[in-house]
């Protein structure tokens, strides 16, 4: 546990996963309590895991608000909650997001349907969705959350509804430090993909998200992954650039031919990927894809995406 900010302590669980790390956050209270932002994933032992954080703290955790609904996120909602007591916040569109991901069987068999009939192999899904009911399995997500909206304050710090790596995805907000989970991250570029039941155009909320933050201008944004970002607006401005060029890179590959979003993916992500980075892949090239639909600069055709 460090201290990245007054008032602020940061835990960093491991993952096993592409990204091996993932930052949860502690909020000191107006009453020497503490919020904890976010929570990794699910563990077989809350106790082994929460209780030292705990013993390490000067006051109880008295709530604990979920910035989206990634595994890595809301993974040990249930865990945390258990250990702390505390109930767990969680933005209202989020939660519905969360509910359809996670608390629906069928939804897995789903999403493998959905990447086959958008050019992914069969080998591939059927390696992606193994891989993808094992992480299934450490999401201990909470029924009936405290929901949020935007605008809501928690403490203070104000819920702001900032759209693109989750449809419902939240932040939270205080004198110019901003609690961000994925919204911004440094040494990436966050994933911003198209899924079946979400939001049509997640690309073109996450470029209007990038404009918001311009406007927000805050100061610190402290990312659910890597370093914290000393010049937020700088990054999304550095962000919005970078998905500028990707969606000119992505018309580039298409003509009178309709091309599926697998092969387009193969033209945006050129390095070797395991079959589930190749899924997120597929899935951010889609949301590029339907940008460029929306914009009048392809459009649909015969299962997959032709130059308009």
């Amino acid at each position: 546990m460090d201290e990245p900010y007054p008032g602020v302590r940061r835990l960093t669980f491991r993952l096993p996963l592409a990204i091996d790390h993932v930052h949860c956050y502690l909020l000191r209270g107006s009453d020497d309590s503490w919020t904890l932002v976010d929570t990794g994933l699910g563990v077989d032992e809350p106790a082994a895991v929460w209780e030292p954080v705990l013993a390490e703290l000067d006051g109880p955790v008295r709530r604990i608000v979920i910035t989206h609904m990634h595994p890595d996120h809301v993974g040990g909602a249930r865990d945390a909650a258990a250990v702390t007591g505390a109930p767990v916040l969680q933005g209202r569109e989020d939660y519905e997001q969360c509910v359809r991901a996670w608390g629906q069987t069928p939804t897995a068999a789903g999403l493998a349907r959905f990447m086959a009939a958008n050019g992914m192999p069969h080998g591939q899904v059927e390696e992606s969705a193994g891989q993808n009911a094992k992480l299934r399995a450490r999401v201990h997500w909470v029924e009936g959350p405290e929901l949020l909206e935007p605008g809501d304050e928690v403490d203070g710090w104000r819920v702001e509804l900032l759209r693109g790596h989750a449809d419902g995805h939240i932040v939270l907000l205080r004198e110019g430090v901003m609690v961000a989970g994925d919204v911004l991250l440094g040494q990436i570029t966050p994933t911003i993909g198209l899924y079946p039941g979400g939001r049509p155009d997640p690309l073109g909320d996450y470029l209007e998200t990038l404009a918001r933050i311009a406007e927000l201008a805050p100061r610190l944004a402290l990312p659910g992954h890597h370093g914290v970002i000393d010049d937020p607006v700088g990054r999304a401005r550095e962000i919005a650039e970078h998905h500028r060029e990707r969606l000119d890179t992505a018309a580039a590959a298409l003509n009178e031919e309709p091309r599926s979003a697998y092969d387009v993916s193969l033209r945006l992500f050129e390095s070797e990927l395991s079959p589930t980075q190749r899924r997120f892949a597929l899935a951010e090239s889609l949301a590029h894809l339907e940008r460029l639909v929306y914009a009048g600069r392809a459009a649909r055709g015969d299962g997959g995406y032709v130059a308009a």
